[in-house]
């Protein structure tokens, strides 16, 4: 083969290259889940959700993930809610993960929710143990944050396949937040526990849809 058909092969070779990682970078960031609205409630909107260990299904079945029930019951993996602007949201989260623990304990204070507090299986709290929290439910902007307690590592009747049902083991988070102006606000969990990932923060921790999503305010 001539210098200048080895070139030409190169050439092609990289552009191929390139426009394969450039479909893939493409795909993944126009891939939006779906948003589910918040049901209605006095005031405002009641927001249901629950944390797995693992999805259980395809295409992640091992993944950890964050779910939402709409209004009629249904649970739905997704992780983009549509709450009302200047309105009250009052939040279950039913969690049933196991500790993971925090590395940063300034996520284990609860912020931006009435009052800065939360009741956890109906207790209370303005603050939880770093080593106890499975998850949190952050939304930066808006100055949210809210641990979630694990489950103890040997309880019984843990769910690994969701959804969950409350009849598995679980603790019970409810707060409440008051929305301002209408916009999209990126929220997450700031616990590491995209387990098998470098420094657990890979996978599920950095893709829409698992352990992170938007909350639609309109």
């Amino acid at each position: 083969m001539s210098v200048g058909a080895k070139a030409l092969a190169i050439a092609c070779a990289t552009a191929l290259a390139i426009v394969l990682v450039a479909i893939y970078i493409v795909d993944f960031l126009a891939a939006t889940p779906s948003t589910v609205k918040a049901a209605s409630a006095p005031g405002g909107a009641r927001l249901t959700l629950q944390t797995v260990a693992s999805y259980g299904h395809s295409p992640h079945p091992d993944w950890v993930s964050y779910l939402v029930q709409d209004g009629g019951g249904k649970w739905h993996h997704t992780t983009v809610f549509k709450v009302p602007a200047h309105s009250l949201v009052r939040v279950t989260i039913y969690q049933y993960d196991t500790a993971t623990g925090l590395r940063n304990p300034f996520w284990s204070q609860v912020r931006g929710t009435v009052g800065n507090s939360m009741t956890v299986d109906g207790k209370t709290m303005n603050a939880l143990d770093p080593d106890l929290a499975s998850h949190t439910f952050a939304i930066p902007d808006m100055g949210i944050t809210v641990p979630l307690k694990g489950v103890a590592d040997d309880a019984k009747n843990q769910c690994s396949v969701a959804p969950c049902p409350l009849s598995m083991a679980h603790t019970t988070i409810t707060f409440t937040f008051r929305t301002g102006k209408p916009g999209k606000y990126r929220w997450q969990c700031f616990v590491p526990c995209a387990a098998s990932f470098i420094f657990g923060n890979g996978g599920p921790m950095q893709s829409p849809g698992w352990m992170d999503g938007y909350l639609v305010v309109a």
